[in-house]
């Protein structure tokens, strides 16, 4: 959040596009995607949940909290590189973005 909120060395300004897992370290990706779109600056980024979970109260939760997608994220390394292929066709390539 530090790095979004241009509060450290390492920003360089807002992204146009944020991929989240919900599995992360320290501050769960639930918690990110509440702060993300709770902010006036960040909320119009699109945010992609890319996880290992199906759970179904998790796909909720995170279009109840305004994602603009949710994928699976795949085991198969080939599986893997074509749903990033496809969310940079999509949303790199072919939306326009704020």
């Amino acid at each position: 959040m530090q790095i979004l909120n241009n509060e450290c060395k390492h920003s360089h300004g807002a992204p146009k596009l944020i991929i989240l897992d919900l599995n992360l370290p320290k501050k769960s990706g639930r918690e990110v995607l509440k702060e993300i779109k709770s902010s006036d600056i960040l909320k119009k980024i699109p945010v992609i949940i890319l996880t290992t979970s199906t759970a179904q109260k998790d796909i909720e939760m995170s279009y109840d909290n305004h994602a603009n997608a949710y994928l699976t994220k795949p085991i198969e390394l080939d599986q893997f590189s074509e749903v990033v292929k496809s969310i940079q066709d999509f949303w790199i390539k072919r939306a326009k973005l704020p």
